[in-house]
C-alpha cells in the first residue's frame, strides 16, 4: 500500500518546494512514536504527519529548519533518564527527553531541496566551461547571452547562483537587475580594477550599499587560476563553498536578527522557537515560552521561583 506522506513528498519534489522528511528510526519505551513514523516539515515550520509529541516535535522542527538552511541531514536523539549510551554518541545531535520520565527516540532528519540553478550571463570560454562543469555538479544551468532580453529576474531565489561575464557595459545593467533579486550568489568575471569601476557606477545609479556588498568580484576563489578552464573551476568551487557552509558568508553577509528568535524553557531548559511556540505565559510580568503544556503549568504555579533562577 502506498504511503500518503511519501506521495505528498513526491508531489512537493515535483513542484520544486523545499521540505524535510523526518523518520523515527529507533525508540525505547515509553514512547508513543514507533520506528517508521514519519513527518514532513515545510519551510515555514508547519508539520504534516507525526514523529512524537510535545518534546519531540519542537526539536524536530528546529533541526528541520536548520537542515533546510545548511542542506545537511542529521540524526537527532531524544533520551530519557538513563537512556543515553555514551558509546553511540558520535554523529547524533543529543537532546534530553524533558517532558516525561523516560523513553528514547532517534529521528533521521533529511532535507529535500530544489535543484540549485546556475545562471550564466554572457559568453566566452569561461562561461562555456562553467556550463559544462555546472551540469556535471548537478546544477540546473541557464545560459543567457543578453541580460536585457533573456534574464528572468523573478526566478532568482536563494538557491540561484548568477555569474555575469558579458565583458561590456551591459555588465552594469545585468548586475543592477540581479542585485535586486534574492539570488544567493552573484559574481562578476572581471579584473579588480574593472570591478571597482563597476561598483562605483552602480553606486551612482542608486544601488544600495547592502546590495552592492552581496556580490563577489572578481569571481572565484583565489587559486592562482590563469586559463579559462582554471577560472571556471575556481568560480564553481566558490559557488559550492557558498552553498555548503558558513565560509560562503563573505560573499553574502547575513544580517544579525533585530530581536531574539529563541528562548529557553525555564522548567526543562529546552530551546524553544519563539515564532512557533504554542505555550507561553505572561505570569510574573514578562512573556515566557515553553516546550509543552506541562512546563507552562508548572511555571504558573510559582513563576517567581523560576524567574529568580538564572536561565
Amino acid at each position: 500500500m502506498a504511503d500518503p506522506l511519501l506521495e505528498r513528498a513526491a508531489e512537493l519534489q515535483r513542484r520544486g518546494e523545499p521540505f524535510v522528511l523526518a523518520t523515527v528510526v529507533r525508540c525505547e519505551a515509553p514512547t508513543s512514536a514507533k520506528p517508521g513514523a514519519k513527518a514532513l516539515i515545510h519551510a515555514d515550520g508547519t508539520v504534516e504527519g507525526w514523529v512524537g509529541g510535545a518534546c519531540a516535535e519542537p526539536v524536530v522542527i528546529r533541526e528541520a529548519l536548520s537542515a533546510l538552511r545548511d542542506g545537511r541531514a542529521r540524526l537527532v536523539g531524544l533520551y530519557g533518564e538513563g537512556g543515553r549510551d555514551p558509546g553511540r554518541a558520535e554523529g547524533i545531535l543529543d537532546y534530553a527527553m524533558t517532558c516525561h520520565s523516560g523513553g528514547t527516540l532517534e529521528i533521521y532528519v533529511e532535507p529535500y531541496l530544489p535543484t540549485p540553478s546556475l545562471v550564466l550571463v554572457g559568453h566566452g570560454p569561461v562561461v562555456e566551461t562553467l556550463a559544462t562543469l555546472g551540469r556535471a555538479a548537478g546544477y540546473a544551468v541557464v545560459a543567457v547571452a543578453d541580460a536585457s532580453a533573456g534574464l528572468d529576474a523573478s526566478a532568482l531565489g536563494r538557491r540561484a547562483s548568477v555569474v555575469i561575464a558579458t565583458h561590456a557595459d551591459s555588465d552594469e545593467d545585468a548586475l543592477e537587475r540581479v542585485l535586486r533579486t534574492d539570488a544567493g550568489y552573484v559574481s562578476l568575471v572581471a579584473s579588480r580594477r574593472r570591478a571597482a569601476t563597476i561598483v562605483e557606477r552602480l553606486r551612482q545609479r542608486g544601488v544600495p550599499s547592502e546590495r552592492l556588498g552581496r556580490f563577489k568580484a572578481p569571481a572565484g576563489l583565489d587559486l592562482g587560476a590563469v586559463t579559462p578552464a582554471e577560472i571556471a573551476i575556481s568560480i564553481l568551487a566558490e559557488i559550492v563553498q557558498h552553498h555548503r557552509g558558513d565560509k560562503g558568508a563573505e560573499a553574502v553577509p547575513a544580517a544579525a536578527p533585530a530581536t531574539p528568535t529563541e528562548a529557553l524553557d525555564p522548567i526543562c531548559g529546552m530551546t524553544v522557537e519563539i515564532a512557533t511556540a504554542r505555550y507561553r505565559s505572561d505570569a510574573g510580568g514578562r512573556i515566557t515560552y515553553f516546550c509543552c503544556l506541562h512546563c507552562k503549568e508548572t511555571f504558573e504555579r510559582d513563576p517567581q521561583r523560576y524567574l529568580a533562577e538564572p536561565v
